[in-house]
């Protein structure tokens, strides 16, 4: 039994929906290699005369006796793995070739726990192991040893063992490793590689995609250790080269490293040999209008309940996505769950709110909307109000975990994202039993905890909608139940929140050239809290969209069709959109109605992903004489902003963030008056850095 397959009993110990795509990200291994792990623990189930795990399209199904199994693995067995010799030779071949230094057999043997001697006779196999890779294991006196070769040959090495996992990473008594081989933030390198497939259209497959993301967490780790690719004497720039500079365009910028010709170079050839989805990518005619339509729903929903959720991002492009499936599928693919049906029940005034409200989408899908769909929406909502209601109560919770370290970070960063928690210890299920109602309000824990005398609920580590609604319920249990003191916690410094504090202000008095010097106090924050702020990274704002050159004033127009051609007329000629995509919004208007209309005087016409959209760009007119576009409420319009969005997400936050604007009657004041295009682009700056305070 190995450390992960330990690892994977744990995580699949507490009561939780997962898939196995899940668990393939969770442990960044195949699907394949997954299958064969729980092959192992489903031998070791029956073995005790336990239920094995099965699979219900792709998802993993435990039953109920499954947390026995915890129960009968040795402990040492929980926190440590005894390595074969092939695989501490592999492993040691792997410390060798990594280092940017010399290495003594002293060094190995302490990293991996064993003696000195047992490297020494360890010895040959290492070389043999190195030399099948055309490397050479050199000994310096006094110095150490030392891998000779190509580092593309020592990029390679490392990758093959990484893609093969034939070595498990020693941790020290804290559960980080002991040295690296990878580095960089996993879910930025993602997004960076998934954007490019999009903007190239290319798209890899599961096995490609992993062995590419690999290799640039080994490249990043090389370069931060000072080791560049080799001069590879570069002959005609192959196809992917454009894809390659593209990626390591934003991870230098992302990751803070510095990219070479040659990195770049090599990168696109390995971009040349993998292979490559053939189908294109799905994309969807109607993503903008879901979008406008989950707008109106989340405002009208709002004011039906009397709590504002216009401001939850989150909510919104969750909701949003949810909502997809209602325009996709002629019934229903949603699973029954009981848990959600409790949930509906005690929260029948959301439910009659959604009912009432979401009967705007039905001249669009065309068929009637389930009762199960109505349940999702009403979960969707009443998660989002969770969130919003308990932002202001401070309660001291502790966190038990038994997943290791990195899955109690990641759960204890989606809790705080959400709730204003004080988090006073992270602790394993056996500990947490200890903890007394003194000590903690609440115990948030991802396995079953036996005979704890404190208030506690089991959740899963991916904190979804459900355990959003379970969690905020629990805390008015104990609200209605005891007299709990309202905590005003300090905020969390970061580099984040300073900067959007103070950005409002240097560009108010510096305005254009408060620009540099933003960057400049940006790079300092850096540097002394020894974080980096990396943001949302392909997820523009609408400043960013909306300059100066994308917007025009006191345009005139003869009717609607006109103010919508002259709306894209500026992404036309910047090679946004085709020619094609204008007639395809004003066919849209003609044959859907006025709904682009969406704020008093503002119209924001928009057709499909695959109309005659080309790059993500968003263009807009002031018109001299407002016109009306056939909208009874918010005729007519003065202003005509035109996207052209070529994904799903990466325009989301731009249009959340202008939807939001648009309630502020002093911002179409400001609109109003601006006296030329750069006085208008400068306002949509302000404001939306005045939103996100």
């Amino acid at each position: 039994m190995n450390q992960r397959i330990v690892s994977i009993i744990n995580y699949l110990t507490a009561d939780r929906k997962i898939s196995l795509d899940q668990l393939s990200q969770y442990y960044h291994v195949s699907k394949r290699t997954l299958r064969n792990d729980i092959n192992s623990i489903n031998l070791l189930l029956i073995e005790n005369g336990l239920y094995p795990i099965s699979f219900d399209r792709e998802r993993v199904i435990r039953q109920s006796d499954f947390g026995q199994l915890i129960q009968l693995i040795p402990g040492q067995d929980l926190y440590s793995y005894k390595l074969s010799r092939e695989e501490r030779s592999f492993l040691a071949a792997s410390i060798l070739v990594s280092s940017s230094d010399y290495i003594t057999l002293s060094m190995i043997a302490e990293y991996l726990y064993v003696s000195r001697a047992t490297i020494i006779k360890d010895l040959d196999l290492i070389k043999q192991i190195l030399a099948a890779a055309d490397l050479e294991l050199i000994s310096y006196p006094n110095k150490g040893l030392w891998v000779q070769g190509k580092e593309s040959l020592k990029r390679k090495f490392i990758l093959g063992l990484i893609q093969k996992e034939q070595i498990f990473l020693p941790k020290d008594e804290k559960g980080n490793a002991r040295f690296s081989l990878q580095a960089g933030n996993v879910v930025t390198i993602r997004k960076i590689v998934t954007e490019q497939e999009k903007l190239h259209g290319s798209h890899l497959t599961e096995e490609s995609y992993q062995l590419i993301t690999d290799y640039i967490r080994v490249m990043i780790q090389r370069n931060k250790q000072g080791e560049y690719m080799e001069r590879l004497g570069h002959g005609p720039i192959g196809k992917r080269y454009r894809m390659a500079q593209d990626i390591l365009k934003y991870i230098s910028q992302y990751c803070n490293i510095t990219s070479t010709e040659d990195e770049i170079f090599f990168l696109g050839k390995m971009l040349e040999e993998v292979r490559y989805l053939k189908q294109k990518e799905f994309t969807d005619r109607n993503t903008i209008k879901i979008q406008l339509l989950t707008r109106k729903l989340i405002e009208n929903v709002s004011e039906e309940l009397d709590i504002n959720l216009s401001d939850d991002y989150d909510f919104y492009e969750n909701l949003s996505n949810h909502l997809h499936s209602m325009f996709h599928n002629k019934t229903s693919y949603l699973p029954h769950n009981n848990t959600f049906r409790d949930i509906v029940q005690n929260n029948r005034d959301v439910l009659a709110a959604v009912k009432k409200h979401v009967r705007l989408f039905l001249p669009y899908i065309k068929r009637e909307i389930e009762e199960i769909e109505l349940a999702y929406i009403t979960i969707h909502i009443c998660a989002a109000i969770e969130r919003k209601k308990n932002k202001d109560v401070a309660f001291h919770v502790v966190l038990a975990c038994n997943g290791g370290i990195g899955t109690s970070q990641l759960l204890l960063a989606r809790l705080k994202k959400h709730f204003n928690f004080k988090v006073v210890d992270i602790v394993s299920s056996h500990e947490a039993v200890l903890i007394t109602p003194e000590q903690a309000d609440l115990i948030i824990s991802t396995v079953p905890l036996k005979e704890c005398q404190t208030e506690h609920i089991v959740i899963s580590p991916l904190l979804n909608d459900e355990d959003y609604i379970r969690v905020g319920s629990k805390i008015d249990t104990i609200r209605n139940s005891r007299h709990l003191p309202i905590r005003k916690e300090k905020k969390e410094i970061t580099v984040n929140g300073i900067i959007k504090t103070v950005k409002p202000v240097i560009h108010k008095y510096l305005s254009e050239a408060g620009k540099p010097c933003m960057e400049e106090i940006k790079l300092c924050l850096e540097n002394y809290l020894g974080e980096k702020d990396t943001g949302d990274v392909f997820s523009p704002y609408l400043h960013h969209l909306l300059t100066a050159d994308f917007v025009a004033l006191d345009v005139e127009c003869s009717d609607w069709r006109e103010a919508v051609k002259r709306s894209a007329e500026m992404l036309l000629k910047k090679g946004y959109i085709e020619e094609r995509y204008i007639d395809a919004m004003i066919r849209n208007i003609k044959e859907n109605g006025p709904y682009v209309v969406i704020s008093e005087g503002f119209a924001f016409p928009h057709e499909g992903l695959e109309m005659g959209t080309l790059k993500l760009g968003m263009s807009l007119i002031r018109l001299k004489t407002p016109i009306p576009f056939g909208d009874d409420e918010f005729d007519p319009v003065e202003f005509v902003c035109c996207l052209s969005a070529v994904d799903q997400k990466s325009h989301l936050k731009a249009f959340f963030h202008l939807v939001n604007m648009l309630q502020n009657k002093e911002f179409k004041k400001a609109l109003r008056e601006a006296v030329d295009a750069e006085a208008v682009a400068g306002i949509i700056e302000r404001y939306e850095y005045m939103m996100e305070i």
